[in-house]
């Protein structure tokens, strides 16, 4: 479980498939989203999936972003650990929209990216966006990621060809960019989270 000032993170249960089906279904506010699910079953079938533990190669592992004083679900975030070595790691996250233009993206995103170079000794963070999605990339480039590579309509989703835009960060330049002129790790206002 990993906790930031607002939410909590921790593993995706049964118990939260009325929450997840709630946002995740809504198919105007996640256009963006490969997987839009029509049933509760779609969604105990996807709690179902996520593997026992976190950080195992090949795996994907799914968080719930729990909203602290309300205890709901209002999110979740997806980690990918994408190679043998393990080493890397792709993320996506996606926050109910009636909790968007609040910084809980910024906010949990910095959690886990300190928690995924911290704890889990990754080495490169990844993630992989529907350029169209101009708040993920505002999100991408705030935390620090660098654009990598444009690929031209790669991406086969609900039948139509889309175009996948990867964003980066390593390790060293999470550190670097966290740490101020006098070492000092610098932490963003909230106002400063509430533009993304």
């Amino acid at each position: 479980m990993i906790e930031t000032e607002r939410t909590i993170l921790r593993p995706v249960a049964g118990k939260d498939k009325h929450e997840i089906f709630s946002y995740r279904s809504d198919s105007l506010a996640n256009q963006y989203q490969a997987w839009i699910p029509k049933t509760l079953d779609e969604v105990s079938e996807f709690i179902s999936n996520n593997p026992k533990e976190i950080n195992l190669p090949g795996t994907w592992f799914q968080l719930a972003v729990v909203k602290k004083i309300q205890g709901v679900v209002i999110g979740d975030i997806g980690l990918h650990f994408i190679d043998s070595e393990n080493r890397q790691c792709e993320l996506g996250i996606t926050i109910s929209k009636h909790y968007h233009g609040q910084g809980i993206a910024q906010e949990t995103m910095r959690a886990i990216i300190g928690h995924l170079f911290g704890d889990l000794q990754k080495h490169r963070i990844i993630a992989s966006l529907d350029p169209r999605n101009s708040k993920s990339v505002r999100l991408c480039e705030g935390l620090g990621f660098r654009k990598e590579g444009h690929f031209k309509e790669s991406l086969l989703i609900a039948g139509q060809w889309v175009d996948d835009v990867i964003y980066a960060i390593l390790s060293r330049e999470w550190n670097e960019k966290a740490r101020s002129r006098h070492g000092k790790v610098v932490t963003p206002s909230r106002e400063q989270m509430r533009k993304l």
